[in-house]
This record gives C-alpha cells, sequence and structure tokens, in this order.
C-alpha cells in the first residue's frame, strides 16, 4: 500500500496539473511538430517567455491543492524539508558523471506522500537548487517540469509491497532517469549547430525523420550521463528505498495529513 499522501488530488489539482502538462509538452515538442515553412529560433530566446509562464502556472498547481483541501502547513513543511534535501544532495553531482542521488529522494517522496507532493516536489526543488547552486538558465523551466512528471509518476505507480514495490520502484527510477535525459535534450536538440546529418534537426522533415535523429543523438551525445544516473538512482533505491519509504510514511500518519482539523472550545 502506498500509505495516506500528504497532497491528495482533487478536481482543481488535476486540471491543474494537466493545463502545466499541456503547456510542458508543447514547450518540449513544438520543434517537432513545426509546420514546414516555421522558422525556428532558439530555446535560449523563448526561455524566458516560457519561465514567465510556467512559475505562475506551478503555483496555481499548488493554490489548486491549497483550495480543494489536498494541501495544508503540515504537507507544506513536509515540502520543505525534502525539498531541502534535494538541494542540499544537487552540488554532490555537480561536475560528476550521473551522480545525482536528488532523483531516488523525490521518486521516493512521490511514491510515499503521493502524485500531487511528488509533482510539487520536483518542481520547487529543481527550482530552489538552481537558486542556491547558479544554475538559473534557459534550461531551468524545462527542468522544473521533467522532474515534476518524474515526481508525479512515481505517485501514480500501482500499489505493491515489500520487495515488489521495491523492484517496481527501481525499474521506474531507471526508465525516468533516462527519459529525463533524453527529454532535457530536446530543448536543444534542434537548434544545436554543426550535428552530422544522421544526427540534426531537418525543420519541416517527417516526425519519423526527426524522431529517430533524436533518439541517435541522444545515444551519442547523453547516454554517459543518462546510464550512470539510472543506476544510481537505482541502486539507492534498493539499498536505502524500505527505510526511507518507512520514515516517510511514518511521518505522513503522525501528521495526520488526511485528518480533518477541529478546533474545540475551551472548558
Amino acid at each position: 500500500m502506498t500509505g495516506p499522501h500528504a497532497v491528495r488530488l482533487g478536481r482543481p489539482s488535476r486540471l491543474a496539473i494537466a493545463l502545466v502538462t499541456a503547456v510542458g509538452l508543447v514547450a518540449f515538442a513544438w520543434p517537432l511538430l513545426a509546420a514546414p515553412g516555421s522558422a525556428a529560433v532558439a530555446h535560449s530566446g523563448d526561455a524566458p517567455l516560457l519561465f514567465a509562464v510556467v512559475t505562475p502556472m506551478l503555483l496555481l498547481v499548488v493554490l489548486a491543492q491549497v483550495s480543494d483541501g489536498g494541501m495544508d502547513a503540515k504537507s507544506i513543511a513536509m515540502l520543505g524539508v525534502l525539498s531541502a534535501v534535494i538541494c542540499a544532495l544537487r552540488p554532490l553531482g555537480g561536475g560528476a558523471v550521473g551522480i545525482e542521488p536528488i532523483w531516488a529522494v523525490l521518486i521516493l517522496g512521490g511514491r510515499a506522500l503521493g502524485p500531487g507532493f511528488g509533482f510539487s516536489l520536483g518542481s520547487i526543488s529543481l527550482f530552489a537548487s538552481a537558486l542556491v547552486t547558479g544554475g538559473v538558465g534557459p534550461w531551468l523551466p524545462f527542468q522544473m517540469l521533467a522532474a515534476a512528471w518524474v515526481g508525479l509518476g512515481a505517485g501514480l505507480l500501482p500499489r505493491a509491497t515489500g520487495r515488489r514495490e521495491l523492484l517496481m520502484l527501481a525499474g521506474y527510477a531507471a526508465v525516468a532517469c533516462l527519459a529525463y535525459g533524453f527529454l532535457m535534450n530536446l530543448w536543444f536538440w534542434p537548434f544545436s549547430a554543426g550535428l552530422p546529418d544522421q544526427l540534426a534537426y531537418v525543420p519541416g522533415a517527417p516526425l519519423g525523420q526527426n524522431l529517430a535523429a533524436w533518439l541517435r543523438f541522444c545515444l551519442v551525445s547523453s547516454l554517459g550521463y543518462d546510464i550512470p544516473r539510472a543506476v544510481l538512482a537505482v541502486v539507492l533505491i534498493l539499498v536505502a528505498g524500505r527505510p526511507v519509504l518507512v520514515a516517510l510514511r511514518r511521518m505522513s500518519r503522525r501528521a495526520a495529513f488526511e485528518a480533518p482539523v477541529t478546533f474545540a472550545p475551551q472548558s
């Protein structure tokens, strides 16, 4: 069982996440879907606009969860604690190939505390850690969206217990870490100059041709980073996943996220 969710997904929350997801998919994939006669401009130019759009929309997700009763002061505090943990861990991967333990924390947090919590944790922690590490740039809104989807997916995994749950989370971590790297390539690959024809984006070319070139580009350029990232996340989840899940679920039960708050008159 997954235990009580720190952030439940009510109707407003689901609608807000769906809206942010739709905007994110367009932001990532529009070069692949652009009309043959359209002119492509680099994300380095439109990323500030995307950031200005995405940040309020992510805030909308949090406000939606507050409005439908899915988030209270206790869940916000938990969100702050785990975001701080990710901020502290993220510099460990600076300059090191695939040394990124933050993905294990994000996946375990989303699994233990729910998809809404995982979505919020992914976006907020990547934003906060970028401020701490000086990693603010045109890539940041794409990182925030991709990490939010990783946390959301962890919370949406089917019910499981014991070793089966750990194996499921480890498999998800492997796929999610590889997918994150492939997805992040989309924000700059269409505008990379000097690539061989087999790896280059061709404006207006058939979707299948550009998808094949994108996959080849990912295999050649980023797989050396993506595989170590996935391996580390899998190892951390298999080694430390059980006690971390137990601790998070115990904190969730003690915080009684799903219990209504009532005030009794003084006698």
